[in-house]
């Protein structure tokens, strides 16, 4: 049932800007290079947005974070999958979504977006939910870092109820899930959608809760590990298992999906991906190498807080 609070489509635009800008200035001032390009975009059906870049920084080889605001008179079948009830209905789609892709091996890649969708029709109440999460993708684990993650996304989610972190967290695992390589993609954090719980004021609190928190759990692990020396078979390694994060998002992810079916901007649908990926027929990590500590110890699913 949709709470009956109206929703606030002004108040997440002006939020959703706020964070973008806040992230990016907190990345740029941590890579120290150049900063973000940014790219404003129209969408002929309605709406549009922005695309910020960072390439070839001195901590991030790609990063992007992207506000979209789209809007059309039909749902997208990506939308209706799984709410059938909805196609036939207006809707709009707002949202911050960013990927970062560092150029040493030892610092985790991540993602993160928050979102928010409302569908409406004449004669109807408006049906509107959150969505959004983060998640970890490292090459090279360490444990305290993901511990770090994990921590700070449940600081995020407790003030707004303590079974949310679980549920998240769990969401999250099964989501970013490679099932045609039978592995995770990373190391999880949290994932949710169709989020429309107790009222609006409590969904997009939790909503800003999870934006707010991106950059503490993110920033101190960029430091940590940004100056860690490191050699051509790490940065090989570190290619091949981007493949894996190119194969999620082209085969599962539904936010490209989305982004693809609403007519969005390629470029911007599609800056996630990183700008240098390699692929292996049948490449195995040496037995009690660095290498296979991650499929051993960081990619199978667990509890990182207890």
């Amino acid at each position: 049932m949709t709470p009956s609070t109206a929703p606030d489509k002004a108040a997440v635009k002006a939020y959703l800007l706020d964070l973008q800008d806040r992230i990016c200035q907190a990345l740029a001032a941590e890579d120290g290079a150049s900063g973000f390009i940014e790219d404003s975009w129209q969408r002929a059906e309605g709406g549009g947005g922005r695309s910020r870049v960072l390439a070839d920084g001195q901590v991030i080889e790609k990063g992007g974070v992207n506000f979209s605001h789209v809007y059309g008179t039909q749902m997208p079948a990506s939308a209706t999958a799984h709410r059938p009830e909805l196609a036939g209905r207006a809707f709009e789609a707002m949202g911050v979504s960013l990927v970062i892709h560092p150029g040493n091996p030892y610092v985790p890649t991540s993602h993160a977006n928050v979102r928010f969708f409302i569908a409406e029709k004449e004669g109807a109440a408006p049906v509107w939910w959150f969505g959004g999460g983060y998640d970890l993708t490292p090459y090279y684990g360490n444990e305290a870092d993901v511990i770090h993650w994990h921590q700070s996304a449940k600081n995020a989610c407790d003030p707004l109820g303590e079974h949310l972190y679980p549920k998240f967290k769990k969401w999250c695992d099964d989501y970013f899930y490679l099932k045609h390589r039978g592995e995770a993609r990373g190391v999880g954090g949290l994932f949710f959608d169709d989020y429309n719980a107790e009222s609006f004021a409590h969904s997009f609190a939790l909503m800003r809760a999870v934006g707010d928190s991106y950059v503490p759990a993110y920033l101190p692990i960029v430091q940590a590990r940004k100056h860690t020396p490191y050699g051509e078979r790490e940065r090989q390694f570190q290619l091949y298992r981007r493949g894996r994060y190119v194969e999620f998002n082209l085969v599962y992810d539904r936010g490209t999906l989305f982004g693809l079916q609403t007519g969005g901007r390629t470029e911007s649908i599609l800056m996630s991906l990183p700008p240098l990926v390699r692929w292996e027929y049948d490449w195995q990590p040496e037995a009690g190498s660095p290498e296979a500590e991650l499929y051993e110890k960081f990619l199978p699913q667990r509890d990182w807080l207890k």
